[in-house]
């Protein structure tokens, strides 16, 4: 499918993703999302499904599978 920025002649391909999201008041890290990544612009598009599932991850999951370190940019 083509990317759907303006003006940009890339075409969606499917990868996986990590996806960062603040979900009451963390920073939660999500690895292997399935999106469609434009290879020219960076565009990411996250189907419906996949963004159910994400919340629903979200809602359901009490303790990450692994923690990592936040640094903050002063």
């Amino acid at each position: 499918m083509k990317c759907s920025i303006e003006e940009c002649p890339g075409e969606y391909e499917e990868q996986q993703i990590v996806h960062t999201v603040r979900h009451r008041g963390q920073i939660i890290v999500i690895d292997h999302v399935p999106a469609e990544v434009c290879p020219v612009c960076g565009d990411v598009l996250l189907k419906p499904e996949t963004v159910r599932r994400i919340e629903e991850l979200l809602r359901t999951t009490t303790q990450p599978a692994r923690t990592i370190p936040l640094y903050e940019y002063a």
